[in-house]
């Protein structure tokens, strides 16, 4: 045999493990990300709050600037803006200019309060969210206030004065600027952690969809008439397993046509002595005897071609093509009715189709086809046509007439085939189905008990099924295939 198993790729544990490393460092990586970006962020505010700290007592008492923080006097004119509170009148501000007032009252220990003003060029700031305590001093109140500052990207300045002193123009891009910032690594460390969930999840389904798709080759294997050997690629286990398979259809093609060729060699060799038989039981003058004879070289014969039959069932030499049910199931019921037998075809029931679930709803949508209508399957027309031949002679042998129905979905197609014998025990009639198992009535009708087995073996090839159920007279065999 030619394995062909196709180009590979690692096994599934040396692939899962490398993953699994993979994931690790990845998550080391975002983690590290993340971690120096809190890191640089937090000594950013800071060292704006201290600066803020540091500001105050610049402001209020006089004091040295802290680094990075420059102050210089309004112009008049700008100063009188200011103590009208016309702070977005004011020269040399950014534009546009958002103006928030952010007052800082004097503390119960003596320090002098500020009117201060923040104007951004781009945003107001909400200082009704600026922490607070009881007894918290002014300076505290700055910090947290340049803190707030610095958290947002934008190139604001601090118009401020003490109760006693002049108004001042306060600028510190290299503290609270946007410039000042530094580079926040937690939207890249998101997009990275969002990749590599990407990566995995595609690797995971895609190794699983290949075992799906060839479990799913090999289940309609059967039924659409697969290939003598699969391929596969993917991980060294699901090659290992395509492997194993196609060794099992080697070996199983191979018993089945040695079977095939033993009965079709005891079939022609059988012929020439039951030939002779057939002309010498031709001289018997004993019409009895003569009739006897006969029967019993019918019946060898018989034996032979229905083993024959089965075991060519069993290696599903037909090939499937599309083809109409119901147009095959109608023939077959005129040829019965033609040669005078009780066989008849229930009226076409209105067919409902089922889809599948809205996005919208839970229910399944549904449309219904009134009237005559084609039931097109993809199927081995001679093997359905031999099994639903065989059950209605089955209900003709055993029920005196047999009524046929066909009824399709979007998936299946059923064909049901029921009599009047007056039989009650589906169990005893499914006992049947086994190869060589015959009735109670055994001595009294013709066959050798392979009929059933041939039926169920062409359902499951056709991915179906035979079962049996309780009619109002008898009995009703019941043959789904899918039409697909």
């Amino acid at each position: 045999m030619t394995e062909a198993t196709g180009p590979g790729g690692p096994s599934l544990r040396f692939s899962g493990t490398l993953l699994i490393l993979a994931a690790a460092l990845t998550g080391v990586v975002i983690t590290g990300m993340w971690s120096l970006s809190q890191t640089r962020w937090t000594t950013h505010l800071d060292r704006a709050e201290r600066a803020g700290l540091l500001l105050y007592g610049t402001l209020a008492r006089g004091l040295a600037p802290p680094e990075g923080v420059s102050l210089a006097p309004l112009e008049p004119a700008d100063a009188e803006r200011a103590e009208q509170g016309s702070f977005a009148q004011l020269s040399a501000l950014p534009r546009p200019a958002y103006v928030t007032l952010a007052p800082i009252l004097p503390d119960g220990t003596g320090g002098p309060g500020l009117q201060l003003a923040v104007i951004s060029d781009g945003l107001q700031y909400r200082i009704a969210e600026l922490p607070s305590r009881p007894g918290q001093r002014p300076e505290e109140t700055l910090g947290q206030l340049t803190r707030l500052m610095a958290r947002y990207c934008s190139h604001p300045q601090i118009i401020a004065r003490p109760d006693a002193g002049d108004w001042l123009r306060v600028e510190a891009p290299g503290v609270w600027g946007c410039e000042a910032a530094p580079a926040d690594l937690r939207l890249p460390a998101i997009g990275l952690s969002l990749l590599a969930l990407g990566v995995i999840f595609t690797l995971v389904t895609g190794t699983a969809a290949r075992f799906t798709e060839f479990a799913a080759a090999l289940a309609a294997r059967r039924r659409l008439g697969g290939p003598e050997s699969y391929e596969a690629t993917g991980p060294a286990e699901l090659r290992a397993i395509v492997g194993a398979v196609n060794t099992y259809l080697e070996a199983e093609r191979e018993q089945l046509a040695k079977r095939a060729v033993v009965l079709s060699g005891v079939s022609h060799d059988l012929g020439t002595p039951a030939t002779r038989l057939r002309l010498r039981s031709a001289l018997i003058e004993d019409d009895a005897l003569r009739a006897r004879f006969e029967a019993d070289i019918d019946q060898m014969t018989a034996i032979i071609e229905s083993a024959l039959t089965y075991t060519r069932a069993e290696l599903n030499v037909e090939a499937p093509r599309e083809l109409s049910l119901s147009a095959l199931v109608e023939a077959l019921v005129d040829d019965y009715r033609d040669m005078g037998q009780p066989v008849s075809l229930a009226a076409v029931e209105p067919m409902v189709l089922r889809g599948g679930q809205s996005l919208f709803t839970s229910r399944r949508g549904t449309q219904v086809i009134e009237g005559a209508h084609r039931v097109i399957v993809t199927a081995r027309p001679v093997s359905i046509q031999r099994a639903v031949s065989n059950l209605v002679d089955n209900a003709l042998k055993y029920g005196r007439s047999a009524r046929l129905r066909l009824e399709a979905s979007a998936e299946t197609a059923t064909i049901t085939v029921e009599d009047e014998s007056g039989m009650r025990s589906t169990e005893e009639i499914e006992a049947l189905m086994a190869p060589f198992r015959r009735g109670a009535n055994a001595r009294s009708s013709d066959g050798i008990g392979l009929g059933l087995s041939i039926v169920s073996t062409i359902a499951i090839m056709h991915g179906g099924d035979l079962h049996f159920e309780t009619a109002p007279h008898g009995l009703r065999a019941v043959l789904t295939i899918r039409r697909g």
